[in-house]
């Protein structure tokens, strides 16, 4: 009998569910009553809620005859080396979700079953097993049975949660993936909505928010993430009761896939940002409120200035690099926001044209859509070719000459038009006529042939800082 304590014990990663035996995408089968969770003691956060949904996942793959499931932590997140500082981080999210009181409701009134408010999972243990760490977890009596085998549930794609950045992208993602097949969700109350979508605990000040508050802080947000990154494209409804808004529902859409879009496999959730904070001196709290806060894209620049001040040591060794941090992170907004206002304001004939719907098409809503990814493409490579030309102009006059008789090779074999490389020779490589063709050149040999394709993230940051939700 094999010993379930052991490292082949119940931990399966190459069984075959269901779906992999039909050759569809491997999802997470999530009861509809833990869709829309309503937090009583903590706030849920965007990391809290994924590692949850990853260890869900892996029970249901060992099975329901099992009491204990136990996976390498390797399996559940990467980018951390799970010494005692990196356990840190995952052990205050297990230990969070032993004592953190959720009440489930399902997010259409008399679906499924219902059950009294309870902890998340009933224990977690951190065990190193020949050099090793295995996560060891269990579920409480009552809810095993309905986690693991629900009877009504909705699939949901972990790799695509993987990339929602908000807790209200990912809790609105996974209630509209209920209704997928339906067209809309269920019609609620718009303070229903609030505690879970916001992952927040309903407070005495809370209970007193206006709604206009609650959309600018998450619905906005949170719709334009569903839309940029998922499979989903969902439309806000608003219902009214006098002057005032009183109920919420959404319209949900399938989405063709593209290529380069997620397609539902099951990856470990990746934190090398919050590795690399830990790494620069941000302890685990302040590094997952930044990350929360700012966006993975903004983190990443912040790291890297971050890095450069701490290596430099001018004028005087940094002392503090979380305030550091922030200041680097909110300046980057700040200046994100300004260069995107001047976009809007510039009074773009084409932008403008291509966000309005065609009145004769059939399909006016595919249309639109389309066009505002085209936006958000075109405004994220205008991005990338501007950090390229910087990264260009930052080097040395040596660099930028060898480069120039690279990049003149390179043509010469392309058999480019002569007074382009002409030009290349007598002006440099800035003169219009080469400019892009050096851009290109530089950023494939830096970044790789796919230097001017953005990723689902890349293009959510740009619809959430254009407001096109």
């Amino acid at each position: 009998m094999m010993d379930p304590h052991s490292p082949t014990g119940p931990y399966r990663p190459d069984a075959d569910s269901k779906e992999k035996a039909d050759g569809l995408p491997d999802l997470l089968k999530k009861p509809v009553n833990t869709l829309a969770i309503v937090p009583q003691s903590r706030r849920i956060t965007p990391l809290f809620r994924k590692t949850y949904n990853v260890m869900l996942h892996l029970a249901q793959d060992q099975g329901l005859e099992h009491d204990v499931y136990r996976a390498p932590m390797s399996a559940v997140v990467r980018g951390l080396d799970f010494d005692s500082n990196d356990t840190a981080l995952i052990k205050k999210h297990l230990r969070a979700m032993a004592s953190t009181i959720v009440e489930w409701q399902s997010p259409t009134s008399g679906e499924g079953s219902s059950w009294a408010v309870s902890g998340l999972i009933g224990h977690a243990e951190l065990r190193k097993e020949r050099g090793q760490i295995w996560l060891e977890w269990s579920y409480s009596v009552k809810l095993r049975q309905e986690l693991l085998r629900p009877s009504v549930f909705a699939k949901l794609s972990i790799e695509i949660i993987a990339q929602l950045r908000s807790h209200g992208a990912i809790a609105l993602y996974e209630i509209c993936s209920r209704y997928r097949d339906v067209g809309q969700t269920s019609r609620q109350p718009w303070s229903w909505w609030r505690p879970v979508l916001s992952g927040k605990p309903e407070t005495e000040q809370t209970l007193k928010q206006e709604y206009r508050f609650f959309k600018r802080d998450v619905l906005k947000s949170a719709i334009a993430e569903v839309n940029a990154v998922t499979d989903l494209s969902v439309q806000l409804v608003e219902y009214k009761a006098g002057r005032f808004i009183s109920d919420l529902q959404f319209k949900v859409e399938r989405k063709v896939l593209q290529d380069g879009q997620p397609a539902g496999s099951v990856e470990p959730l990746d934190l090398t940002l919050l590795s690399k904070a830990r790494s620069l001196g941000i302890d685990e709290r302040s590094s997952e409120q930044f990350l929360d806060e700012f966006g993975d894209a903004l983190m990443r620049v912040g790291l890297e200035l971050l890095e450069k001040r701490i290596t430099s040591g001018y004028p005087e060794p940094l002392r503090e690099p979380g305030r550091y941090l922030q200041t680097v992170l909110a300046a980057e907004r700040r200046r994100v926001a300004q260069t995107n206002e001047s976009i809007r304001s510039s009074g773009d004939a084409a932008a403008t044209a291509s966000s309005r719907p065609d009145p004769q098409t059939s399909a006016p809503s595919k249309i639109v859509e389309m066009k505002r990814q085209a936006r958000w493409h075109e405004e994220w490579l205008r991005r990338r070719r501007e950090r390229v030309v910087a990264d260009l102009n930052a080097l040395s006059q040596e660099e930028q000459g060898r480069l120039t008789q690279e990049l003149l090779s390179d043509m010469e074999t392309r058999r480019v038009h002569p007074s382009i490389r002409k030009r290349l020779q007598v002006n440099g490589w800035q003169h219009p006529m080469v400019l892009q063709e050096m851009v290109r050149f530089f950023a494939v040999s830096c970044i790789g042939d796919g230097w001017d394709k953005p990723t689902p993230q890349q293009l959510l940051e740009i619809a959430t800082q254009m407001g096109d939700g």
